[in-house]
């Protein structure tokens, strides 16, 4: 017992930028005493990142399996050459990976998402037991946001699943991770995660044995707010009908229902009206998106066109425009231009359609334009009756003012012939 004792305080604890010397100098080759090394490390108050660092590197030198370039020489060789050692091999295998998972820190973010996703990797090519398999899919789930693309994308080793890669445990890993708390993953976690699901999608579209119900599974496993836009899982959706052009139409319409529209980038929105595997409801959403964004951009230049900052200098200073922009304006301009044909012509038709009205309104009571000359009395008496009372049918059946009708009353009363002015 004092010798142990003595042994455990003669370690000397790695830090954090010289754990591989540490290693090599130690030379640990016997997985009990390890198991105690660690459990003296965590007794002296040693942060889990470090202890987890430890882990994975031990345990890449163990099985080359577990590095991240898998070019290393493991220290022991489980490969053996005759056919007796082959399940001994890796019935170490499976010890080796239970034990790992047995002394990894209970803290989050201690061990390396893409360790832990490599050691996921190999516990199911061995068969480990499931509870081992379970704790390390909940590690998993807690920083899936830290994953890549690569270490994710881990085959299946069931002879019942059809698919080359392991789609359920995904879904199962991105389900998890959504079902977190707010407090547990950050808004900018969300969207990473989002981000790798697309990209898993993207590859695993590619197996003609993934079915639909399984990409839906997984394309909304995250809401809909964890994508800012939706162009990855476009072209997801884009790779999935290439790879299975056999898919029905009602299927193909359910499949679209995961894209909202009105998240989809310009080139993405163009490459969806032209693709003839979208439904047709679809690519009218996608036009109808399109041209509501554009009216809102148009109305918003012009609402803020005119506006200048009082102090000149307290503007920002002007920034080179990118390629989309610069596709936006020009769009926006093109829309403007036609507006402007469409209102010039519209004012061109009413103007002529008023000239007419003016000249027939003119042209009914004019004794000149009648081609009548007077010659009695009576009848220029009569033809200046008709003058006068065109000025009256003016008024009368124009548009009356309140002025007009009282000058018109005014000259509507004339005195009684009998009633005589006063001297």
């Amino acid at each position: 017992m004092m010798k142990k004792l003595a042994l455990q305080e003669s370690i000397t604890f790695p830090t954090q930028s010289a754990p591989d010397c540490w290693f090599d100098d130690a030379c640990i080759l016997d997985m009990d005493y390890f198991v105690k090394t660690i459990s003296g490390i965590k007794a002296k108050g040693v942060r889990p990142d470090l202890i987890g660092s430890i882990i994975a590197h031990y345990a890449s030198k163990w099985l080359p399996d577990l590095s991240s370039n898998n070019t290393e020489k493991g220290l022991t060789n489980f490969e053996e050459s005759s056919p007796e050692s082959v399940t001994a091999s890796w019935m170490k295998k499976r010890f080796f990976v239970e034990t790992l998972v047995g002394i990894l820190p209970p803290e989050r973010d201690s061990v390396p998402c893409n360790f832990l996703l490599r050691l996921l990797r190999t516990a199911n090519m061995v068969g480990v037991e499931p509870s081992y398999r379970a704790e390390l899919e909940k590690r998993i789930s807690w920083q899936l946001d830290q994953a890549s693309l690569k270490e994710l994308m881990i085959p299946s080793f069931s002879h019942t699943c059809g698919t080359l890669l392991d789609v359920e445990l995904v879904i199962r890993l991105v389900k998890r991770f959504a079902s977190l708390d707010e407090g547990a993953r950050s808004g900018a976690a969300l969207v990473k995660a989002a981000k790798l699901v697309d990209c898993y999608l993207a590859e695993a579209a590619l197996d003609t044995n993934l079915s639909l119900d399984e990409f839906i599974a997984l394309g909304g496993a995250l809401p809909s707010h964890a994508r800012a836009m939706d162009d990855g899982l476009y072209r997801a959706i884009d790779t999935y009908l290439k790879a299975h052009p056999g898919v029905p139409k009602q299927d193909r319409k359910v499949l679209c229902r995961l894209i909202d529209s009105r998240k989809l980038s310009p080139e993405a929105s163009l490459h969806a009206a032209q693709n003839e595997r979208l439904p047709v409801r679809a690519v009218i959403q996608v036009l109808f998106s399109e041209q509501t964004k554009l009216s809102r951009h148009i109305d918003w230049s012009g609402s803020f066109s005119g506006t200048r900052s009082p102090n000149p200098g307290l503007e920002a200073p002007a920034r080179c425009l990118s390629k989309r922009e610069m596709n936006a304006q020009q769009m926006e301009i093109k829309k403007l231009k036609e507006d402007l044909l469409k209102v010039q012509s519209q004012c061109i038709a009413m103007q002529m359609q008023m000239e007419k009205m003016l000249d027939k309104k003119k042209g009914f009571f004019r004794w000149r334009k009648l081609g009548l000359k007077p010659s009695f009395k009576s009848s220029v008496s009569v033809f200046e009756k008709i003058e006068e009372g065109e000025g009256e049918g003016e008024v009368a059946f124009g548009l009356q003012t309140p002025m007009d009708m009282k000058a018109k009353l005014v000259r509507g009363r004339t005195p009684p012939k009998w009633r005589k002015s006063m001297p």
